[in-house]
């Protein structure tokens, strides 16, 4: 069972953990929130054209602070710094998420596409004025008709060899852009990704700088623009379509980072395959993901900050008999709702955590091996899917736990809600992200179904599954090292061994390993069979997403359990050790049909851990409070009207 004795948190401790390098930047962008605090008002009474200019001023005033150009070259006005500039997105979005989302579309969408996809002659023509958001831009790759099919976008740039320009074109309805930030009123140019016609042969999808409007803001020849309209929330972003009608832009004005065309039309590139050619180049905007992902997380922070808070506030029923009614937050039903997820959004902070270091590093080693990157955009693509659907189901549920007054736009989870909801399909469909993580741990052994019996396809996932915290070794090795560990479902073992981290740990690689081995026997039986490699993915995509969150889950606690390794001493070792085991355990609850339907989990221990879990929830019950403190959430972007009143 969890200890009873008390536990305490050092808030400040805390803060400084969770903030870790860029406690700095974080602490800048915190006195920008407080400084514009007046902006969360300002979306519930200002109409959707005067709040677009309200977030447009906000925008350009933290451009002036620095805040927002970390990322980009110091010798372009930047701070060269990529972890910094995702450590300062992650606390913009304590705030106004219309402003975060205008930042996002301009310093990481349009700002990387022109960083990571263009040359000198792009970075000195733009970077400097982008960086100051004195040039505004907009990321145009979605079209109406498709969104994560990049590769067979409708939009086509040709080359005219007399003029030496590209002519793009909108070749239907349906391949207009569309959704497009900062399209409908602000952008003067877009980076408009189009496949590339060079004398009638495709050479793929690539990524053009367009002027899109001229200095006096209307829309340059050729160039049609029209506003997506009202939309579930994000009322600050001005979200719009594209059409283009033979626009002519100079040759130059191709992003020509990983292919170019000359004067003679003549096309050329580094990467000979076309594939791997469009997967490298949508791989250096993987930052885009990150932050998405970290965005997320920090607004479940939020409303798990204001739900807690209303908990420790609000009085519902008491005891017969007497006078005082309960806090919320002492109803066992209110801990198990919120405590839980709070645990969560502390895993995942730790998650992002490592996946912003990893990110950081690749940014600056141009040899950093290519396995290391295809890693890096899987854990990215997975990281970003688990942290926007917390957001999203920790809003909800934040919300419910306040009753009606939550429902009130004063106490902010109706702007939280309808701000994140797009998180979930922005930078990429969450299923179509988890898909890609399946497909990557498949990748290194898809190609050797045909050598391989079933029982060697699953020894070989084992092998690849089992990772990180454990000894990459042989698969007999792992399986002995994970029965060690690992109890059987009757094996009579006491409550005690629930907190131990090796046993949560080795519940959920032994769920991974067998939910990945049971994708690729799947595989290999239809590619057996004959059966179209299309058509047998499609059939077990339930199971690839079951492999790819348990994967994700994996990485999760293992993040959350080296960050406590490598802070033994750290004062509240002892309180975030608690919140790690809830989150192993909660997690295990949550998918206990599985272990049990395969044998890992008996009813009598399941319970246990039902047991276990509402032990946590009443032991850092005390301390939670100080626990939602440590988000450092400025007080200025807790305004909820109801943690003001008396109860």
């Amino acid at each position: 069972m969890a200890d009873t004795t008390s536990l305490s948190v050092d808030v400040p401790a805390l803060t400084s953990l969770l903030d870790g390098r860029y406690a700095e930047v974080r602490n800048l962008v915190r006195k920008n929130l407080a400084e514009y605090a007046g902006v969360i008002q300002d979306q519930v009474e200002m109409t959707d054209t005067d709040f677009r200019e309200r977030v447009r001023e906000v925008i350009k005033h933290m451009a002036d602070t620095g805040a927002t150009g970390l990322g980009f070259p110091t010798e372009h006005g930047g701070g060269g710094d990529v972890g910094a500039s995702i450590a300062a997105f992650e606390t913009l979005a304590f705030g106004d998420l219309s402003v975060l989302v205008k930042a996002g579309v301009q310093f990481g969408l349009f700002g990387g596409a022109v960083l990571q996809l263009g040359t000198k002659r792009h970075h000195d023509a733009y970077l400097r004025d982008l960086i100051n958001a004195d040039l505004l831009g907009c990321f145009a790759m979605t079209e109406s008709g498709h969104g994560s099919n990049v590769q067979h976008l409708g939009t086509v740039a040709t080359y005219d060899v007399a003029t030496r320009e590209f002519v793009i074109t909108t070749t239907t309805e349906s391949a207009r852009k569309d959704y497009i930030g900062n399209a409908a009123a602000h952008a003067s140019h877009a980076a408009v990704f189009a496949v590339l016609e060079i004398g009638g042969e495709s050479q793929g999808v690539h990524a053009f700088v367009v002027p899109i409007r001229d200095e006096h803001g209307e829309a340059m020849p050729g160039v049609r623009i029209g506003d997506d309209g009202p939309k579930m929330g994000l009322r600050g972003v001005d979200n719009g379509r594209l059409w283009f009608d033979e626009v002519r832009v100079p040759r130059e004005n191709l992003l020509n980072r990983y292919a170019d065309v000359n004067e003679a039309g003549v096309y050329s590139s580094d990467i000979e395959n076309p594939d791997r050619r469009f997967f490298t180049m949508l791989g250096t905007l993987v930052q885009g993901r990150v932050s998405v992902g970290g965005a997320g997380i920090s607004a479940s922070k939020v409303a798990i900050t204001i739900a807690v808070k209303y908990a420790l506030k609000r009085r519902q029923f008491g005891a017969p008999g007497t006078d005082e009614e309960e806090l919320l937050l002492d109803y066992g039903l209110h801990q198990r709702r919120l405590l839980p997820r709070l645990a969560r959004s502390y895993a995942l902070h730790f998650a992002q955590e490592v996946l912003v270091e990893q990110l950081h590093t690749a940014s600056n080693d141009p040899d950093y091996p290519e396995r290391d990157r295809r890693a890096l955009e899987s854990r990215a693509a997975g990281t970003k899917a688990l942290g926007t659907w917390h957001a999203t189901d920790t809003i909800q549920e934040g919300r419910e736990a306040c009753g009606g007054a939550g429902y009130l736009a004063v106490n902010r989870f109706a702007a939280l809600k309808a701000d994140t909801d797009v998180f979930t399909t922005f930078e990429g469909d969450n299923h179509v992200l988890l898909q890609l993580v399946a497909k990557g741990l498949l990748t290194d052994y898809s190609t050797n179904f045909e050598e391989l019996d079933q029982f060697g396809v699953a020894r070989f996932v084992a092998d690849l599954a089992v990772e990180t915290v454990m000894e990459r070794t042989a698969v007999h090795k792992i399986l002995e090292r994970l029965r060690d560990v690992l109890p059987s479902s009757d094996d009579g073992q006491d409550e005690s061994t629930l907190l131990d981290a090796d046993y949560q740990l080795a519940m959920l690689r032994w769920r991974e390993e067998h939910v990945l081995s049971g994708v690729a026997r799947r595989l290999k039986r239809g590619i057996d069979g004959g059966s179209d490699p299309v058509q047998v993915f499609s059939q077990v995509q339930d199971h690839v997403i079951h492999a790819a969150r348990s994967h994700m889950e994996r990485l999760v606690l293992e993040a959350f359990t080296e960050k406590l390794q490598a802070h033994p001493d750290d004062p509240n070792a002892e309180t975030l050790a608690a919140v790690r085991d809830l989150f192993g355990l909660s997690t295990i609850e949550a998918d206990r049909a599985w272990w049990m339907e395969h044998g890992r989990l008996s009813s009598a221990r399941s319970k246990s851990i039902t047991r276990e879990v509402n032990a946590l929830c009443r032991r850092l019950r005390p301390v939670a409070d100080d626990l939602v403190d440590g988000f450092g959430i400025p007080v200025e972007m807790l305004q909820a009207e109801m943690l003001e009143q008396g109860y």
